[in-house]
């Protein structure tokens, strides 16, 4: 008997919404005093994805132990949130290497390429979960925390492209953005000034593999749900590009509009469209609800590339009112792709 799912589901929420008011309060806006800036990484990243992904991978390898991942994870995240910062920091580096002992029985189970992706990529967070523990501040170890959602993504757009037909060449150009990513893993856990070059060509190779390798090639052109998954693909692989190409400017310094806007590119363009794209299709399978697919979903998407475009624009003109303006409709673009869901569920619940 597996523990419950939604509790675990509204745990990770819950450090998602905290997490973004946090990052409200990093663009200047005023918020609570109970919700510090420096928490808005630890929360999105560990608290929000960690869970989320935690329990995903649970539910699908269906051990009972493996879900103590993301409880540790969300609830790490709950009591960081409550001032126990040191013991929750903790339970978000004990959750991560719980979760890496999971992705490693995958492995065991099935020693396929994609599996050993996702598990390199779980060996990352946890890393970067203990230099963080170790003092290490959350700027200098973003290309580890990055990277393991990045080879995440990049391990399930593996897996789905046996889809496609036999390639010779499809798992071995996939050592290249990979090499490249891991390799800027390494040299941030060292504190060497190439992590960031190295991870923005990473990221770019990943693209250019994406666009031959991934499916969305043949999805995009089908109907409904399928096509929509496709869409917020592809325009997550964009930001990603556009992430890439930022990077390697933050050699020269975070101090810089390239940093905000790099790491958004990032999480908000290309993580989040995944996460809007993968929804439909995972919440179904998680929490055991209906959730058909209605055109108004592209609604919240349209609003979270448009934000974004709106943010960068602020910050490479300088722009302080549309930059708080682009991240303000960030938030407000999740909120309402949240809202959309539940109320899709609640419906269908009742036809």
């Amino acid at each position: 008997m597996s523990p419950p799912r939604l509790p675990l589901l509204l745990m990770g929420a819950i450090c998602l919404l905290t997490g973004m008011v946090a990052g409200l309060g990093r663009l200047g806006f005023a918020i609570p005093d109970m919700i510090g800036i420096h928490l808005h990484g630890p929360l999105m990243v560990c608290g929000f994805f960690g869970t989320v992904i935690g329990l995903e991978r649970a539910v699908a390898l269906q051990r009972p132990w493996t879900f103590a991942a993301p409880f540790a994870t969300g609830g790490g995240g709950l009591l960081m949130l409550a001032g126990q910062e040191v013991p929750g920091a903790v339970m978000l580096t004990l959750g991560s290497w719980v979760f890496l002992a999971g992705a490693i029985s995958v492995v065991r189970r099935q020693p396929e390429p994609f599996t050993r992706l996702m598990a390199l990529a779980a060996l990352l967070w946890g890393v970067g979960n203990l230099l963080w523990l170790a003092g290490s501040p959350v700027a200098e170890i973003v290309p580890l925390w990055a990277s393991f959602l990045v080879l995440t993504i990049a391990g399930e757009r593996l897996e789905l492209s046996r889809f496609l037909p036999p390639s010779r060449l499809r798992l071995p150009t996939m050592v290249v953005p990979v090499a490249l990513i891991g390799s800027a893993a390494a040299a941030s856990a060292m504190g060497w000034g190439q992590a960031w070059l190295l991870f923005g060509l990473g990221l770019v190779a990943l693209v250019v593999w994406s666009a031959i390798n991934d499916v969305i090639r043949r999805t995009i052109r089908q109907t409904g749900l399928t096509r929509y998954v496709a869409i917020c693909l592809a325009s997550g692989y964009g930001w990603l590009a556009v992430a890439g190409m930022l990077f390697p400017a933050l050699a020269d310094g975070l101090a810089t509009p390239f940093y905000d806007a790099a790491l958004h590119a990032l999480f908000v363009g290309f993580v989040f469209a995944m996460v809007f794209g993968h929804a439909p299709v995972i919440l179904p399978a998680v929490l055991k609800v209906r959730l058909p697919f209605k055109p108004y979903f592209y609604v919240p998407l349209a609003l979270l590339h448009g934000s974004l475009l709106a943010r960068l624009a602020g910050d490479f003109t300088a722009n302080e009112a549309l930059r708080m303006a682009g991240g303000l409709a960030n938030v407000a673009a999740i909120l309402i792709f949240m809202v959309t869901v539940v109320a899709t569920v609640l419906l269908a619940r009742n036809q």
